[in-house]
C-alpha cells in the first residue's frame, strides 16, 4: 500500500470497513502484482481474521469489482476525466472501483455509506490528498444517482 505509519495499517473495527480494508488489499495487490484474486484472498483473508459474513462481503466486493471492471472503470473515467486509470494512484483507484461497484452495479449499500467508507479507507491507507480526492470523485457519482 502506499506508505503509511504502522498505526494507519491496523484494520478497522467495524465488520463492513474491515472487509472493505479487505477487499483493497485484494485489489491493490491483484492491481499490482500477477497473483490471482482467490489466491490474494486466501492470505489477505486469513491475516484480517474476518467472521465468515465479512469474508463473503469482501470477496463479493472483490469478485463484483473484477467481473464489472470495464464498466466500473469507464464510471472512473467519465467522472475524474483529468486523469487516466493508470495514472491514479493504487489505493485511490481501488477505493474508487470499490464504491461505484457498490452504489453503481450491486445497488445493495446507500450510497452515502459507500462513500463515507471510501473516505475512511482512504485517510487510512491512501495519501494525504487521497481522502478529498476520492470524496470529490464519488460526489458526482453522487449527484448523478440524485439526478436519475
Amino acid at each position: 500500500m502506499e506508505e503509511c505509519s504502522e498505526s494507519q495499517q491496523e484494520l478497522p473495527e467495524s465488520p463492513r470497513r474491515r472487509a472493505r480494508a479487505i477487499a483493497l488489499q485484494v485489489l491493490y495487490a491483484v492491481d499490482s502484482t500477477r497473483h490471482s484474486h482467490e489466491e490474494v484472498f486466501r492470505w489477505t483473508s486469513e491475516e484480517g481474521d474476518l467472521p465468515p459474513n465479512s469474508q463473503s462481503f469482501a470477496l463479493g466486493l472483490v469478485e463484483g469489482v473484477l467481473d464489472n471492471l470495464e464498466k466500473v472503470d469507464d464510471a472512473i473515467r467519465h467522472y475524474a476525466p483529468a486523469f487516466s486509470i493508470q495514472q491514479l494512484a493504487v489505493v485511490d483507484r481501488n477505493l474508487l472501483r470499490i464504491a461505484i461497484f457498490e452504489v453503481m452495479v450491486a445497488r445493495q449499500t446507500p450510497p452515502k455509506a459507500a462513500i463515507n467508507e471510501s473516505v475512511e479507507l482512504a485517510k487510512l491507507f491512501g495519501s494525504d490528498s487521497s481522502p478529498r480526492f476520492v470524496n470529490g470523485v464519488l460526489g458526482s457519482v453522487m449527484e448523478t444517482l440524485a439526478s436519475q
